[in-house]
């Protein structure tokens, strides 16, 4: 036997091990205790016969040994139950720990499943049907990046009670992970019950969560789909469940939706277009198109904006519909910085004075070095910052001043032009237009489709005079035809409604204008 192999079993029996050589020792004690008596201390005064131990003494000993055996199996007794009763305790906590969330106490997702399985087998009575509710918190991770993970979890265990308050006995609540939360109900009486419950745990978060001395005002989308009407297999139950939820986050706002065929394709046409969007990207199939802008006195062009463009099977695809998979798939980043590079290549070419715009989409914000990584590219073009002008949405502004402010700082000192975009349409206040030092307001395209309007016509000039009054250039968006009632109201510059153009062709309206 091993060394190890000995130790470990030491170390297993030690208490046994212990006891028995106590047991042992006292053994030999009273043993030689008998011996001493009988054979050592009457030497010479007993015979031969006598100088054996006693039937008495033997007795002495054998229940001294039946004692010591009997306090040994009682040891060993009250040592197993307290063993079986840890081990107990231990496996009622591992079987815990494997079916429970460790923060909310709720369901986890293994639970979740085996309960859906048996609900899925255990169809409901005529008329009736199990409904999976799968919920997504909004505002949830501006409170972690803003106030840390330890304000976030307390969110997260108000929300776990709020969510137990709204559902009926029966049904179970669990959290999947982050703030990804699904609730099983069966046996409800068809889709008005589905929509009452959906509507509880809606009102359920109509008063905001505190944390502290900080207030947090949470909303849910929650999508659902019903058994057996959406499907029978709990895999595609909880997939309809998710393009349900998909069309419910859309909404940008508490929303209930409920699984629908059509959206089912949209969303397969969706990761089609995702799929499509990755491969040319990777073969440099989206280009730049140039919209112009014009100084509305002279008739010159003053600049271009850069504008992703992608023809697929020959077909332009709508700018709008494959940006909005670049944000949420975080492609924006990659297709911005080749956009930039391959307009600025081409715009090398143009007029010294003629300046290269370019959008900055929600999504970039996220990356915190944006400005920085603007102006890499700017010095590997070999392009004057003066000659770019960055375009924010007033509404991006609006919503995230503080992290578009922070992103974008390194191009303001740089002398990169910074313009708001669709200036009247994001509430945003002079305040920030102020902070942000901006240096041109780009009034919507909505204000200049109405210019014989006279209400338009006079937002239009309240909107100049704004922009004006606080030093900034004004231009807008959307000319087409007659400029002369924007020159009246005071602005300078346009952008065209005409189609996009090629470097070459922005290269031949120079060669026109010069001509």
């Amino acid at each position: 036997m091993k060394r190890s192999d000995i130790r470990q079993f030491y170390m297993r029996h030690r208490v046994s091990i212990h006891d028995l050589l106590i047991l042992i020792a006292a053994m030999f004690v009273v043993a030689y205790v008998a011996f001493e008596v009988d054979i050592f201390v009457t030497e010479g005064a007993v015979s031969a016969a006598e100088e054996t131990i006693e039937l008495d003494e033997a007795l002495m000993l054998g229940g001294l040994l039946a004692v010591g055996m009997l306090v040994f199996a009682v040891r060993r007794y009250i040592d197993q139950k307290r063993e079986t009763a840890r081990r107990i305790v231990a496996e009622r906590k591992a079987r815990e720990l494997a079916f429970q969330d460790p923060l909310t106490g709720l369901a986890n997702r293994r639970q979740f499943d085996d309960a859906l399985r048996v609900a899925a087998s255990s169809p409901p009575a005529a008329g009736q049907q199990h409904g999976i509710f799968l919920l997504d918190l909004n505002g949830f991770k501006k409170i972690n990046d803003s106030y840390g993970h330890g304000a976030g979890d307390e969110v997260l265990l108000i929300v776990a009670q709020r969510l137990l308050s709204a559902v009926r006995p029966g049904d179970l609540v669990a959290r999947l992970g982050g703030d990804e939360f699904v609730i099983l109900a069966p046996h409800l009486l068809g889709a008005e019950a589905a929509t009452t419950l959906a509507m509880r745990i809606v009102q359920a978060f109509a008063d905001p969560i505190a944390t502290g001395p900080i207030v947090h005002q949470i909303g849910t989308g929650i999508g659902i789909s019903l058994y057996p009407r959406d499907g029978e297999q709990p895999s595609e139950l909880v997939r309809k469940a998710d393009v349900a939820l998909y069309r419910a986050k859309g909404e940008q706002r508490s929303a209930i939706r409920f699984f629908e065929e059509e959206m089912d394709l949209l969303l397969k046409e969706r990761g089609r277009m995702e799929v499509a969007l990755r491969k040319a990207m990777a073969d440099g199939a989206i280009e730049p198109r140039f919209r112009p802008s014009f100084d509305l006195n002279t008739g010159e062009v003053t600049a271009f904006e850069a504008v992703p463009y992608w023809e697929m099977d020959e077909t332009e695809v709508p700018v709008e519909r494959f940006l909005a998979i670049a944000e949420e798939t975080g492609m924006i980043h990659a297709l911005f910085e080749s956009v930039l590079k391959r307009a600025c290549a081409g715009a090398r070419n143009w007029p010294p004075e003629t300046r290269l715009s370019i959008d900055i989409f929600p999504g970039q914000l996220r990356d915190a070095n944006l400005g920085q990584t603007i102006l890499s590219i700017l010095k590997t073009c070999n392009f004057d910052p003066h000659r770019l002008e960055v375009e924010i949405a007033e509404a991006t502004l609006v919503r995230d001043f503080e992290t578009a402010k922070q992103a974008l700082a390194p191009l303001r000192e740089t002398g990169v032009t910074m313009t708001l975009d669709h200036f009247g349409t994001g509430y945003s206040n002079l305040y920030h237009i102020q902070e942000f030092k901006l240096d041109k307001v780009k009034i919507d395209r909505r204000f200049t489709e109405n210019l014989n309007d006279d209400r338009s016509a006079r937002m239009m000039r309240a909107l100049a005079g704004l922009g004006h009054g606080l030093g900034l250039t004004v231009t807008a968006d959307g000319i087409e035809g007659d400029a002369s009632p924007l020159i009246s109201s005071g602005i300078e510059h346009g952008q065209a409604v005409t189609a996009l153009v090629t470097v070459d062709e922005a290269a031949m309206l120079f060669r026109k204008a010069s001509v």
